[in-house]
């Protein structure tokens, strides 16, 4: 079977270019950011890392809010301002010398942030039908790792520069990228704003739908996947094997190309709720398989074996992240009611908030303190979330019929019809 490299033309390729602007700053922002703040602006570690973990914690807030401006008004112009907005914080970035202002711009940055992510996904329902939707979001998954890629090599130039005009020039670059996106968007059509409410309906239902809370809590185990490649990988690496130390940066650019290569499809694979289910539990075996591998390159091997069983578990890793996030896709879209996609959306995606606040402490401790121990227990949790999740799904489809079913087409206001 033939997998298109580019999304499909119109709205899905217009949102991949937004997205492919405003990823490679991100790429720079996340390579060179925390040397910036700890060694041009002077915060302590402590500081730089307290300071992240409440900016995420009050902009996981901020989704649910954000998606449900998004469902009352229409998503695209909400988009368009948020993307603006985080174009402004991220220049004002460059003015920060102390804790408390990088505090304050940091919670508007990760609110801004996690209201783009939630409101971008809105319009995206409004412009591409239901069937569609799991195979564009893997394509705008592709789009966003080769835009990191891209990003993280411009970042190592400023790195390797190490002054702080290389690091304010990828800050400035950064911000360009958002209001590069910002007029990309402003090129979709407009999507019609959801009905007005009815006078007994909750304005925020989705904080009392409790099945599809449960739904969520389950995605936001199987996230702690986030960390495992950024943080406790090459922890693990460089505590048990220090003469492999340059094999975390190579299975950073493992994950990445395989992602873009390989995620339109496996994403191809998912095309409804049985089958998101089935994609998701898989992604739990292969990911408890994963840990396992790992937990093996603790023995005493030879080095050249060591990396094979590290490249080994990174190879798995990679899989079971692809086949998680293309069903977490497709389960989150089908259980959220059609005009309510932006606050259910916002609501959904604080587990990628919460796995990258809680999710450094928890797996470093599994992984570096107890080991081997540590590298099962981190694959059991992955694998019960991954069979917990389809009881959880027919749980939640059955306290909403239909709305798994939508058959509807879009509708947006002007401009070209959707794919």
């Amino acid at each position: 079977m033939s997998i298109r490299l580019l999304p499909p033309p119109g709205a899905p390729r217009t949102l991949a270019a937004a997205q492919l602007s405003n990823s490679i700053g991100d790429g720079m922002y996340y390579t060179c950011s925390a040397l910036y703040f700890t060694q041009i602006v002077g915060l302590s570690p402590a500081r730089l890392g307290l300071g992240l973990t409440i900016a995420w914690a009050v902009g996981s807030l901020a989704g649910v809010p954000l998606g449900h401006l998004a469902d009352r008004r229409g998503p695209r112009t909400p988009a368009v301002l948020l993307a603006l907005a985080t174009a402004a914080l991220v220049a004002s970035f460059l003015f920060i010398h102390s804790f408390v202002p990088f505090l304050l711009v940091s919670c508007l940055y990760a609110t801004a942030q996690s209201g783009l992510s939630a409101v971008r996904q809105a319009l995206l329902a409004g412009l591409v039908s239901p069937v569609e939707r799991t195979g564009v979001l893997a394509h705008m998954q592709s789009t966003l790792n080769a835009g990191l890629a891209v990003g993280a090599a411009v970042g190592g130039l400023a790195l390797s520069n190490g002054t702080r005009p290389a690091y304010l020039a990828v800050f400035a670059l950064d911000a360009i990228g958002f209001l590069a996106c910002a007029l990309i968007l402003l090129r979709l059509p407009a999507v019609r704003p959801a009905p007005r409410r009815t006078g007994d309906e909750p304005r925020l239902a989705v904080l009392r739908d409790r099945p599809y809370a449960v739904v969520t809590l389950i995605n936001t185990v199987l996230l702690l996947r986030l960390p495992l490649l950024s943080l406790a990988i090459p922890l693990w690496i460089a505590n048990r094997f220090p003469q492999l130390a340059w094999l975390a940066s190579g299975l950073f650019v493992l994950n990445t190309v395989a992602v873009m290569l390989f995620q339109v499809r496996t994403a191809s694979r998912v095309s409804d709720l049985r089958s998101a289910n089935r994609t998701v539990r898989r992604a739990g075996v292969i990911l408890l398989v994963s840990c396992a591998v790992f937990a093996v390159s603790a023995a005493r091997l030879p080095a050249w074996a060591t990396v094979a069983v590290l490249v080994s578990g990174a190879t798995l890793q990679v899989i079971g992240e692809m086949k998680q996030s293309a069903g977490s896709w497709q389960i989150g879209f089908d259980l959220a009611p059609p005009h309510r996609t932006g606050q259910y959306q916002g609501f959904f995606g604080t587990g990628v908030a919460v796995a990258r606040t809680l999710g450094p402490t928890l797996v470093t401790a599994l992984v570096l303190t107890w080991g081997v121990p540590g590298w099962l227990v981190l694959g059991g949790l992955f694998l019960a979330a991954g069979y917990a999740m389809g009881p959880a799904v027919r749980r939640a489809e059955g306290n909403r019929p239909g709305a798994g079913r939508e058959t509807g087409t879009p509708q947006p206001l002007s401009g070209a019809a959707s794919p």
